[in-house]
C-alpha cells in the first residue's frame, strides 16, 4: 500500500532539515501531528538525521546530583520536595563525602558533566563551596540548578568551577511556581552576560500545556543560544496537586523533542530529553540524565535507589540507540556557542 507524505509537513522537514530553523507556524503544525501518525514518525527520522549529523553521534550523560533534601518554600506545584507535598519532613544535606564518592563515580563512568541541584531554600554560599570541592578532585564540568541569580552570582559560580547553569522558563510559570517568567528571563540574560553556558530543557511538560505555550519556550531557547535544549514530561508523585491532568507518554514526548529539535536547527550543542528513554532518542535527543541524590520527581530522598536511572543504566541506553557515550562532550568547548541564525518566528 503506497503512503504520501503530507505536502506541507514534508516541506516544514525540508526545511528544519537544513539546521536554519523552523517558524512558529510551522512547529505548532508538527506539535499537532499524532504521535503514532506516519507523518509524526518522518518528523522524528528527520530530527534523529540533524542530530546524528550534527553532533557526531556523541551520546551525552550529564549526572544529576541532586544535594539536599527539604520541605522548599517555594511549593512549585509539579515538585515532590515541597512543603505541601509533605512526603519529606526533615531537612537532608548529603555530607561532603557523599557528593565527592558520587561526582567521582561520574568521571569514573564517562559522565560529560555534573549537573548539581538545589531546592530553592539551598544557602548559596554553600553551593559554592560544593563547587570548589568538587571541581579540585574531578574534570568533569560542573552546571548549577539552584535559584534565580545576580550577575555578581554568576560570577562567583564561574570562580567556584562551575560553567553552566541549567534554567528554565517552566510552563505554568507563574501559576504553579512563585517565580514570573519575566524574573526567569532575566536570570538568562545574566548568564550569557557572565558567560555561563545556559542549559535548558522545555519543562515540566503535562497534558494540560498547549501547543502554542510549548513552542513559545521552544523558540524562545532557540533566541537565546541554549547550550543544549529539550523536552522533560512531568513526572506525578503520589498525591501531587497536578495528579489529574495526568502524563503525557514517552511516544507524545518524542514527537515533541522532535519538534524541538527542528526549532534549534544549529545553535545546540545536544538536545535532551528526560526522564531517560528509548523513544527520543530516535527522535533528535542524545543527552540524557542519570540521577543521584534528591530529585523532584521522586518520594525517596536518594533518587538513586528510587526512580533515578544509573550511570550504566543510561551507558547501556545509548549504545542500545546507538549513540556513542565515548567521545568528549560537545557542550563544553573552549568557547560557548551562540546562534548562527536568528529564530524564525514569523509564518513559513
Amino acid at each position: 500500500m503506497s503512503w504520501k507524505l503530507n505536502q506541507a509537513v514534508a516541506e516544514i522537514l525540508a526545511k528544519g532539515a537544513d539546521g536554519g530553523g523552523i517558524s512558529r507556524d510551522e512547529a505548532l503544525t508538527l506539535m499537532r501531528l499524532e504521535p503514532d501518525s506516519r507523518d509524526a514518525y518522518a518528523l522524528m527520522e528527520t530530527a534523529n538525521r540533524i542530530s546524528r549529523r550534527q553532533f557526531g553521534n556523541k551520546g551525552e550523560k550529564h549526572f544529576h546530583i541532586g544535594l539536599n533534601v527539604e520541605p522548599c518554600a517555594m511549593d512549585c506545584a509539579f515538585c515532590s520536595l515541597t512543603r505541601r507535598a509533605g512526603i519529606f519532613k526533615e531537612k537532608v544535606e548529603f555530607s561532603e563525602e557523599t557528593l565527592l564518592a558520587w561526582a567521582r563515580q561520574g568521571e569514573a563512568e564517562g559522565a560529560d558533566a555534573l549537573n548539581l541541584m538545589t531546592t530553592g531554600g539551598y544557602p548559596f554560599s554553600r553551593l559554592l563551596a560544593v563547587g570548589e570541592l568538587l571541581s579540585a578532585a574531578i574534570t568533569v564540568p560542573l552546571v548549577a540548578n539552584t535559584r534565580d541569580i545576580t550577575h555578581r552570582e554568576g560570577e562567583q559560580l564561574l570562580a567556584a568551577g562551575f560553567v553552566g547553569f541549567y534554567h528554565a522558563v517552566r510552563l505554568g510559570e507563574g501559576t504553579i511556581t512563585p517565580f514570573t517568567p519575566e524574573r526567569r528571563r532575566h536570570t538568562i540574560q545574566v548568564l550569557r552576560d557572565v558567560g555561563l553556558r545556559w542549559m535548558n530543557c522545555i519543562e515540566p511538560v503535562g497534558p494540560e500545556h498547549t501547543a502554542e505555550e510549548i513552542v513559545e519556550l521552544m523558540l524562545l531557547a532557540r533566541r537565546q543560544g541554549a547550550t543544549y535544549s529539550g523536552v522533560m514530561r512531568r513526572i506525578n508523585f503520589p498525591g501531587s496537586p497536578l495528579e489529574p491532568y495526568g502524563m503525557i507518554t514517552e511516544l507524545a514526548m518524542a514527537r515533541m523533542v522532535a519538534v524541538s529539535r527542528l526549532v534549534m536547527g544549529d545553535v545546540p550543542s545536544a538536545h535532551c530529553t528526560h526522564e531517560p528513554n528509548a523513544a527520543s532518542l530516535l527522535a533528535g535527543a542524545n543527552l540524557v540524565f542519570p540521577e543521584v541524590g534528591s530529585s523532584p520527581r521522586d518520594g525517596e530522598a536518594d533518587t538513586g535507589c528510587g526512580r533515578g536511572r544509573s550511570l550504566a543504566d543510561c551507558t547501556r541506553l545509548l549504545r542500545e540507540m546507538e549513540w556513542n557515550p565515548e567521545p568528549p562532550s560537545n557542550c563544553f568547548r573552549p568557547a560557548a556557542r551562540s546562534p548562527q541564525r536568528p529564530a524564525v518566528e514569523g509564518r513559513g
